[in-house]
């Protein structure tokens, strides 16, 4: 993983940055993966959001938006609650 600038970390913050891929009851599945990746190689900024219930606890929440950044090498820039922000340099 690679540092993230602080103009990045600051698009990641904006408002305007919309849940493009949301995670739902069957969990991390490889048509995320593809999706997120898909979508990384057509934008800076990606924004995903994990349905609740999807995940028990804040733990599991880190766990299951690093393995995502590992899986579609990216970097994780953002995260909060069931929100994260990816972006691939």
């Amino acid at each position: 993983m690679t540092s993230v600038p602080n103009h990045i970390k600051r698009m990641a913050n904006d408002r305007e940055l919309v849940v493009s891929v949301r995670v739902g009851r069957n969990g991390l599945t490889n048509a995320i993966v593809e999706e997120l990746v898909d979508q990384l190689n057509k934008r800076k900024l990606v924004k995903i959001k994990a349905n609740k219930g999807i995940v028990e606890d804040a733990t599991n929440r880190t766990n299951l938006f690093s393995e995502l950044a590992q899986r579609t090498d990216s970097n994780l820039v953002f995260q909060r609650g069931n929100v994260a922000v990816f972006w691939k340099p």
